[in-house]
């Protein structure tokens, strides 16, 4: 993909990447290979009783911004979060990329991309950036 941005929403159970410029959007949405899983603690079970994140799932997700040059990482809760610790340890290529994480609640397609577009407008006004 030849677009200079991307944004991801993301929670446990999908991701919608968007690969966006002033006129075009690059839509894909990614989903973990065992869906509805949960990661809550399970009462009763020796350790935490939690389940690990699903690393192939984030993995796919990184993929899917592959040749992004800045990238806005979005969602309601701690997915988002385990992902950006999922790049840090995996996708090494990616970290430098990475331009803000945020907490965004359920948007739809449209609002999303418009929500990346402000941000990416304002970031590039802050930096003096064309």
């Amino acid at each position: 993909m030849s677009h200079y941005h991307a944004v991801v929403w993301l929670d446990h159970s999908e991701a919608h990447v968007m690969h966006i410029s002033p006129d075009d959007v690059e839509k894909s949405v990614v989903h973990p290979a065992r869906p509805h899983q949960h990661l809550h603690a399970k009462s009763g079970v020796v350790g935490t009783g939690r389940k690990g994140e699903d690393q192939a799932y984030y993995h796919a997700v990184a993929h899917a911004l592959e040749g992004a040059q800045e990238i806005l990482i979005v969602g309601p809760a701690q997915a988002k979060l385990q992902f950006v610790k999922h790049i840090h340890v995996h996708d090494h290529g990616l970290v430098d990329k990475i331009i803000g994480v945020e907490t965004v609640d359920h948007p739809s397609d449209g609002q999303l991309v418009a929500y990346a577009r402000k941000y990416f407008l304002t970031k590039d006004q802050l930096l003096g950036q064309p």
